[in-house]
């Protein structure tokens, strides 16, 4: 049963925006902190952003994208999203939507959904 499901990814130009979403099961939503990984071409996973549930979130970013990208997530749609501005190649990889109690999504989420590829040119 698919839980994530992602969307958006594609080819881009350096400098160029993309927005990632990721549908969720509402159980999933409701219940765990959500974010995004990406893997890169002979790299391993990273975390790339989280943002926790609740009445007030919390968010992380990788360095590398702070400032750049954007999580946020709609209640209403079981939604979590990555806005991603001034891509550069660098960020070229699979991008995987994840889900995972908040004291692990950084580091081990307990879903994760299929990938969706985003491609930056120079």
């Amino acid at each position: 049963q698919v839980q994530l499901v992602e969307s958006g990814g594609g080819l881009v130009q350096a400098g160029g925006s993309l927005r990632l979403s990721c549908a969720a099961s509402e159980w999933i939503f409701s219940t765990y902190a959500m974010g995004w990984f990406r893997q890169a071409p002979g790299k391993e996973r990273e975390c790339v952003a989280t943002m926790t549930g609740g009445r007030i979130y919390s968010t992380y970013y990788e360095d590398s994208v702070k400032g750049r990208f954007t999580i946020s997530r709609d209640n209403a749609k079981n939604t979590v999203y990555l806005q991603m501005n001034s891509l550069k190649p660098e960020d070229t990889a699979i991008y995987y939507c994840v889900a995972g109690p908040r004291t692990v999504v950084r580091t081990s989420p307990t879903k994760w959904g299929q990938g969706t590829q985003v491609t930056v040119s120079s």
